[in-house]
């Protein structure tokens, strides 16, 4: 069994403003195997360095006073040390892997099925749970099945029940361009942040790829790029980082 735990990373801008240009969906996927020894380390890290409370990429940044940011108090410098041992649990895990869909906002609103937020969010999940789909096949043998499923940070009532219908929709529509998800069982699970270790994870993730694409800085991208997903030819393109839509990215 595999979980992909997946977070979005900014706000899928509107069709009449287009800013932030980039719309980032990420998620890590765990073996069942491993998410003992994942979620024990984090718990770990938080005892040794006393923070009550979770583990958030805005909370990383310059003069985040937030009260619910554990690390309010906390120079820059021991912020980073965080950021980066946070990413070394990630990097020396074994089986993990992780992926990300980024929308380029122009690109998707010049599509004629793509007119509100909510559809350009459905479009993200849905790329990033076909890759997700794609890596159980190629891991799957002739006498085994490989299984997963989807966890996903809860973000509102409506919100919820609009994404888990979608999911559902994805699951079992026989349409021509949407992948069969033969290897996902049960619906899509939904979980707040601050109760799942892994989707937390998944938050870093989704901040690292953001800012590598959004800011151009490669600064913490770098710490996850060797989790990615890669292809047969070790590329990363299409397989770990999805560019969505294809056509007329920017």
């Amino acid at each position: 069994m595999h979980i992909l735990f997946i977070d979005e990373s900014g706000t899928p801008p509107k069709p009449t403003d287009n800013n932030p240009p980039y719309f980032v969906i990420a998620g890590i996927i765990i073996p069942e195997h491993s998410w003992h020894s994942m979620r024990d380390a984090m718990l770990g890290m938080k005892i040794r360095r006393n923070i009550r409370g979770e583990i958030k990429w805005r909370y990383f940044a310059p003069g985040n006073t937030d009260s619910k940011n554990p690390m309010r108090k906390l120079a820059h410098r021991v912020k980073e040390e965080i950021r980066l041992e946070v990413f070394e649990i990630i990097r020396s895990t074994k089986g993990v892997k992780t992926i990300a869909a980024i929308t380029s906002a122009p690109a998707a609103y010049s599509i004629n099925s793509i007119t509100s937020q909510e559809e350009l969010y459905h479009l993200t999940y849905k790329t990033l749970s076909e890759r997700f789909q794609y890596y159980l096949q190629d891991i799957s043998s002739p006498g085994k099945k490989e299984l997963g499923i989807i966890v996903s940070d809860h973000r509102g009532a409506q919100d919820d029940h609009r994404l888990r219908n979608h999911h559902q929709r994805l699951l079992h529509s026989s349409a021509e361009f949407i992948s069969t998800y033969e290897n996902l069982i049960e619906g899509l699970f939904l979980e707040p942040s601050n109760l799942s270790v892994g989707i937390q994870f998944a938050d870093m993730i989704g901040g690292a790829v953001w800012r590598r694409f959004q800011k151009n800085d490669l600064t913490h991208f770098n710490e996850i790029e060797p989790t990615l997903r890669r292809g047969p030819l070790n590329q990363i393109n299409g397989f770990g980082l999805i560019k969505v839509p294809k056509k007329g990215w920017v």
